[in-house]
């Protein structure tokens, strides 16, 4: 099956530019998500969902928003040979069409599980899984050339001899995220490892405690001193941001959603994020499409079965003009995202868009394109 996703860089691509516009590393769980439940199952009971879904997550969510919104992705992780791995391969590498050739297959090991309950707009987890057999360094060597790579500042180092380093010695941008710190001691010698690293994207909650700081503004200021891009999420209220690079401040609000599920749409900003540094939007735009983008996401249920395509981008702008809306709400939208004039009348009508997928048919995966 050809592949029809638009390519929001094409004009920008040259023939000794990187093979990749993005590489990541880390685990792919296979996560099953239950829906509509009317109650958390109590100890000793069985309760009945009303869907199910069945997706590759952990940094496959990533990987999957990236590769949906035009990015050329590569991913390294570790895969099993059980029928878990085999789905997650299949999923990514034929439906997807994220770049395998620096992930492995493992006979002796099985794959990452998370199983996840849908509890009126809460969620609560179960995961099993074991570490990688092998390291990042040995899984990965010398990683591909690519425009960006993404790490967990926690887990990763931009510094040394680390992988990361050998990525920006091909030219690579490191993009930098944190996870919670489940200790809550938020240590500074985290902010340390951002030596290197050319954007760092937390969430408010992270960048105050991480920066000692009282309000996300102070936060992000200290973060700029840090980094020449700085992005703080912050839920409904949107996300603020300061490029030294091109002398940009700014910030934008939510939308208005009626969120179901936030698995994933961080991950979804962070890859908007990238498309539109690479493509040279103003800061106000990558901000506002990150926005966009995690909004869709929220919408939905499942991780990577949520990330949108460009074809949801541009059915989400369509609906927007034709509604016939006279707020001014409805007017704000209009003009935050009159950039996307410009992009969506070049889509096809193939453009990518969510997909549903369960271990059930391999019909399904081949349907994901």
């Amino acid at each position: 099956m050809p592949d029809l996703r638009f390519d929001p860089l094409a004009q920008l691509r040259t023939p000794e530019g990187p093979e990749f516009d993005l590489f990541v590393h880390g685990t792919v769980f296979l996560d099953i998500i239950f829906t509509g439940l009317q109650r958390t199952p109590a100890p000793g009971t069985e309760e009945w969902a009303d869907g199910m879904a069945s997706c590759p997550g952990g940094i496959a969510n990533l990987a999957v928003a990236a590769r949906r919104l035009g990015l050329r992705t590569a991913l390294a992780a570790a895969f099993s040979e059980d029928d878990y791995g085999d789905f997650c391969w299949r999923t990514m590498a034929e439906g997807e069409g994220v770049d395998l050739s620096r992930s492995r297959r493992f006979p002796e090991w099985h794959s990452p599980v998370t199983v996840s309950l849908s509890v009126e707009r809460d969620r609560s987890m179960v995961t099993h899984g074991h570490a990688c057999p092998v390291s990042a360094a040995e899984l990965i060597g010398r990683p591909p050339r690519s425009h960006v790579v993404m790490i967990d500042l926690a887990a990763e180092d931009a510094t040394g001899d680390s992988w990361v380093s050998l990525a920006r010695q091909d030219g690579a941008l490191v993009f930098a995220d944190v996870g919670w710190d489940a200790s809550e001691t938020w240590p500074c010698g985290v902010l340390d490892r951002l030596e290197g690293c050319h954007a760092f994207t937390p969430n408010a909650a992270e960048a105050m405690a991480y920066t000692r700081t009282d309000t996300v503004q102070e936060a992000l200021y200290a973060l700029a001193d840090r980094v020449p891009l700085a992005i703080v999420t912050n839920g409904p209220h949107g996300a603020v941001g300061i490029d030294a690079t091109t002398g940009e401040e700014a910030s934008v609000p939510a939308l208005r959603v009626n969120a179901l599920d936030p698995t994933g749409a961080g991950d979804v900003f962070g890859a908007a994020v990238v498309l539109g540094s690479l493509a040279g939007w103003p800061l106000a735009d990558r901000l506002a499409f990150a926005a966009l983008s995690s909004a869709l996401a929220l919408q939905q249920f499942g991780g990577s079965l949520a990330a949108p395509g460009w074809g949801d981008v541009a059915d989400w702008w369509h609906a927007l003009q034709s509604c016939g809306a006279s707020g001014s709400y409805h007017a704000s939208l209009l003009r935050r995202y009159r950039f996307l004039t410009e992009i969506v009348p070049s889509l096809s009508d193939h453009a990518c868009r969510r997909a549903t997928a369960t271990i059930a048919r391999r019909a399904d995966v081949e349907g994901l394109t």
